[in-house]
């Protein structure tokens, strides 16, 4: 190990269990990561747990209060509430995770260049960055949604996309106050390429406050996917989606009420979930606080 890697900061255990310690005594960080987990086990096991086929018909059973045969009711084909809500939550959560790992995935590298090369490199980064920030993200996404045609992949893809700049910006910040460290510089000094440098020794130092903002992104995701599936654009029929649902339920507010409910409710807690989680990690991952 080099004089340079001693230097340079690192995870250590210590600091992984005070982090783990103060997302634990924070209450609201707790909430969220089990509102996310009950979903998120949902989804997981949702081929194999003993519900209803999401998408067989019932003509005897159109929009059924909720029962004892039907927790939740049913729609307007006569569709199992409680099984769609189900495997829809495989598409709300899949959208949210993949749409974010696409920004991320694009932008940390493009903003890792940016504030390391600075110069005309970051010159040209940050002006197409600024223009798409300009635009509205929820336009963007419905905008690139719609070019790439409806579909779930193409909705993820869009989102990914529309939420990029952020990351690259995030990433950036963090790079240009963190090149300037005496690690950083011993590094150059011993001749370290530039890739090592950015990989090894900055990279690993900026990416608590990226994994934040990921996170609470995640929820924003999620929004995204559930308008783009409300406007014809996400998750296509019969498949289910907390969007879609909406869509079918919007023309059936005063007969069938709980067809609406479930599906508004479940997008408000998962997005809480994520929202608390994302509060949680940033003040455990925070180094000023103790």
């Amino acid at each position: 190990m080099t004089a340079i890697e001693q230097t340079a900061p690192i995870a250590k255990p210590r600091q992984k269990s005070r982090g783990w310690r103060k997302m634990r005594a924070n209450r609201g960080s707790m909430v969220g990561m089990v509102i996310i987990a009950f979903f998120a086990i949902l989804a997981i096991a949702a081929p194999i747990l003993p519900i209803a086929d999401p998408i067989a018909t019932s003509w005897s059973a159109l929009r059924k209060a909720p029962s004892a045969a039907h927790w939740l009711g049913t729609d307007d084909l006569g569709r199992d509430i409680l099984s769609r809500m189900i495997w829809g939550a495989r598409a709300s959560l899949m959208a949210g995770v993949v749409s974010v790992a696409i920004a991320v995935a694009i932008g940390v590298p493009f903003g890792l260049l940016s504030g390391y090369f600075g110069g005309w490199v970051d010159q040209v980064i940050q002006r197409v960055t600024e223009a798409l920030l300009a635009m509205p993200f929820l336009i963007t996404a419905i905008a690139l949604a719609a070019f790439l045609g409806p579909s779930l992949t193409n909705a993820m893809i869009a989102i990914g996309l529309s939420a990029m700049p952020v990351f690259v910006r995030l990433t950036r910040g963090q790079v240009l106050a963190v090149k300037t460290e005496d690690y950083v510089e011993g590094a150059r000094s011993i001749g370290l390429n530039h890739v090592d440098i950015m990989t090894r020794y900055i990279l690993p130092n900026v990416f608590a406050p990226i994994i934040v903002q990921a996170t609470l992104t995640v929820a924003t995701a999620i929004i995204a996917e559930a308008s783009l599936s409300f406007l014809g654009l996400g998750q296509q029929a019969p498949a289910p989606s907390w969007g879609s649902m909406l869509n079918t339920a919007k023309n059936f507010l005063s007969q069938a009420p709980w067809m609406a409910m479930w599906p508004g409710i479940a997008i408000f807690l998962v997005v809480i979930g994520f929202n608390l989680l994302g509060d949680g990690l940033r003040d455990a991952l925070d180094p000023r606080e103790a």
